[in-house]
């Protein structure tokens, strides 16, 4: 897995669009973030806060808690380890908590 891999799955997502975001590359919908890209070998992904535990315990290699302050907010991906099944599945879930309902 590559960030070009990584960056056609999120852009394949309805109504995406790349942003900047502090001078790094954000994927969006509708104006809502939903992963960010903070190096060329990470993704950060915005998945339900409750969900970070058990992804990183699936591989710890692969994925670590994305923190904000004390407060857990995603899923750190280390994209030459990952599939792009479990990438793609991520930013899939992301993108849904951050979908307008009629956009789903």
């Amino acid at each position: 897995m590559n960030l070009s891999t990584a960056r056609r799955l999120a852009l394949s997502l309805p109504d995406v669009t790349e942003e900047d975001h502090h001078g790094r590359p954000s994927f969006r919908v509708r104006g809502r973030i939903f992963a960010t890209v903070p190096d060329q070998e990470h993704l950060n992904i915005f998945i339900e806060p409750m969900d970070v535990d058990g992804v990183v315990r699936l591989d710890p290699d692969v994925f670590a808690p994305v923190m904000w302050g004390q407060e857990v907010k995603g899923v750190r991906v280390h994209l030459p380890r990952a599939s792009s099944v479990m990438v793609r599945d991520l930013l899939t879930a992301a993108w849904r908590r951050k979908a307008p309902k009629r956009g789903r």
